[in-house]
C-alpha cells in the first residue's frame, strides 16, 4: 500500500515536471539543477525527463521578465550552470561505475534496474568510442548508463573528461536555446504537451529504429541458419 502511494507521488512529480509555471513556484532553477544531476548521476535517474525539461527551461529563461539587454546573458548562464550539473551527475555515474562495477554487474534486476541497460549502454559504447558520451546525452536510459559504463570498463579519465563536458554543453545548450527561441510562440505554449511528446519522441528515435532493426537482423540470420 505504501509502495503504491508512492509511486502515485512518483508518477504525479512526473507530471507536473511538463508545467513551467509549476516548475518556477516549486525551486525553478535549482530544481531543474537536481533533476539533471540526477538524471546524469544516479541509475533511477533514467526515469526523469532530461531532453523536455532543458525545452522548457528555455521557455522559463524566455518568458523572465528582465531588463533590456539581461536575455542573452541570463539564457547564458542558466546554460553554464545547467551544463556544470550535467558534468558533475556525469562524474558521479563514472565513479560508481568504476568503484561499484562488479557489484552493480551483479545486481538482480529490479523495476527501475535492468541489466540489459548496462549491456546495452556498454555495446553503443564500444561502437562509438569516446564519442558515445557525446551521443548518449541525447538518447533517454542510455545517458544516464554511458558514464556508469565508463566507469566500469576504465575509460582513461582525462579523455572522459573532455567528452563529458562537451556532451553537456551541446546538449544543454542546443536544448534549451531551442526552448528559449520558442518559448514565447502562442502556438508552442497552447501545445506544449505535443512540443514535449516530439521531443521524446526525436529523442527515443534511433533506440526505437535500432531496436527494431537488430530484431529484424535477427530473424533474418536465424532463417539463414535453418
Amino acid at each position: 500500500m505504501l509502495e503504491t502511494i508512492n509511486m502515485d507521488i512518483f508518477f504525479e512529480f512526473l507530471n507536473n515536471l511538463s508545467n513551467p509555471d509549476w516548475i518556477v513556484s516549486h525551486g525553478g532553477l535549482y530544481l531543474l539543477l537536481f533533476i539533471v544531476f540526477a538524471e546524469t548521476g544516479i541509475m533511477i535517474g533514467f526515469l526523469l525527463p532530461g531532453d523536455p525539461l532543458l525545452f522548457i527551461a528555455g521557455m522559463i529563461v524566455s518568458n523572465m521578465t528582465l531588463s533590456p539587454g539581461a536575455e542573452l546573458p541570463t539564457l547564458l548562464s542558466w546554460i553554464l550552470l545547467i551544463s556544470l550539473s550535467a558534468v558533475l551527475g556525469n562524474f558521479l555515474g563514472y565513479w560508481c561505475g568504476k568503484v561499484f562495477g562488479t557489484r552493480i554487474m551483479g545486481m538482480k534486476d529490479t523495476w527501475f534496474f535492468k541489466r540489459h541497460y548496462i549491456v546495452k549502454a556498454q555495446e553503443f559504447y564500444e561502437k562509438r568510442g569516446g564519442g558515445a558520451i557525446v551521443l548518449a546525452r541525447f538518447l533517454p536510459v542510455v545517458r544516464t548508463f554511458a558514464p556508469i559504463v565508463a566507469g566500469i570498463v576504465k575509460m582513461d579519465f582525462k579523455k572522459f573528461v573532455i567528452y563529458n563536458i562537451l556532451g553537456a554543453v551541446i546538449w544543454a545548450g542546443s536544448l534549451m536555446t531551442l526552448g528559449y527561441l520558442l518559448g514565447e510562440n502562442p502556438w508552442v505554449q497552447r501545445n506544449l504537451e505535443f512540443v514535449i511528446l516530439g521531443i521524446v519522441l526525436l529523442a527515443t528515435a534511433p533506440v526505437i529504429l535500432k531496436a527494431v532493426v537488430g530484431r529484424g537482423k535477427v530473424k533474418t540470420s536465424v532463417r539463414d541458419a535453418d
